[in-house]
């Protein structure tokens, strides 16, 4: 079942995370509805640019259609992941989306509200909602990169001022996480100086964590002992996104890792079956393993388990 951002958001605040995972074919798709029923949680399911572009835009949505016959019981949001202008309006045209997501935070802060306040004029014309960014990551994620100095901290008066003046119904906050699989150099935690903060001066709204893969060393590992070459590569730490829901964060955006999962299955595989050129058996791996991998992001996030009571509190 489809819902809003805005239903789940609501049921989260404080308490949990709701999980969003980006996808760009059927095998993630089918691993991310088995993963998030076998742990009854909530979930929101992010399509980049980039995955709009990777078949065509319409192949995603029949997939996500076809998921929600197959596995009835799952209620999840469908979101527009770091959206640019014209697409934020497709997207709000198609009648598919719960939201969409207007990154503008390379902007200017004042032609950053303009272009925010544009894609929320017409999306709440429509009963969609709208996640802005302030602040920006570092990292490089599809066609997003930014170097570390130029990554920003988003300021909490700013925030403040900015939800007012564009409406937004959600807010992206850089408060130390990083976009891709090499995020920091040796330990770092979150500034949750800056997210409680951020949450003393917007009670109640919804914020947002991009970049937080956990980028699991043992997958990293795997890959590199089956050929790969990923170095130096770090994540968020996972026992940080309770306390980050807890202050306020109500969606926590995971990518990279799934991707890691994926080059770690096909890479043991074909070095484990070299004669072999048929990809579903690979493909069925695939699954099983990320459905397990959501399954205990889902425990980590305080969203496993969920689902009942969410249905209860949505009336169906």
């Amino acid at each position: 079942m489809i819902v809003t951002t805005a239903q789940l958001f609501k049921h989260a605040y404080g308490k949990y995370a709701v999980g969003a995972y980006n996808i760009n074919n059927a095998e993630q798709a089918m691993g991310l509805f088995k993963g998030c029923i076998s742990s009854q949680a909530p979930f929101i399911i992010q399509i980049s640019k980039g995955a709009r572009k990777y078949t065509d835009k319409r192949m995603l949505e029949a997939i996500i259609r076809s998921a929600a016959e197959i596995f009835p019981d799952a209620i999840f949001a469908v979101h527009l992941d770091h959206g640019d202008e014209q697409t934020c309006y497709e997207c709000i045209d198609s009648g598919f989306f719960s939201s969409v997501m207007i990154d503008a935070s390379h902007e200017s802060f004042d032609e950053n509200v303009a272009i925010t306040k544009r894609v929320v004029d017409k999306a709440h014309a429509k009963g969609i909602s709208v996640e802005a960014e302030l602040g920006m990551l570092g990292g490089v994620e599809e066609d997003i990169k930014v170097d570390e100095g130029h990554a920003m901290l988003t300021n909490p008066d700013e925030a403040k001022d900015f939800v007012a003046k564009t409406g937004c119904d959600s807010l992206a906050c850089a408060i130390g996480t990083s976009h891709g699989a090499f995020k920091f150099k040796g330990k770092q935690s979150l500034h949750f100086d800056v997210l409680e903060k951020i949450k003393a001066l917007l009670p109640g709204f919804p914020l947002v964590m991009h970049g937080s893969s956990s980028v699991p060393q043992d997958e990293v590992a795997r890959i590199n002992a089956a050929g790969g070459k990923i170095a130096g590569s770090m994540g968020v730490n996972v026992d940080e996104y309770l306390p980050a829901a807890k202050r306020g964060v109500t969606k926590v955006n995971i990518d990279t890792d799934g991707r890691l999962v994926w080059t770690r299955v096909h890479r043991e595989y074909f070095r484990d079956n070299p004669g072999d050129f048929d990809f579903r058996p690979a493909g069925k791996i695939f699954i099983e393993e990320y459905a397990k991998f959501i399954a205990s992001r889902n425990v980590l996030l305080g969203s496993a388990n969920q689902l009942a009571d969410l249905r209860k509190s949505l009336g169906k």
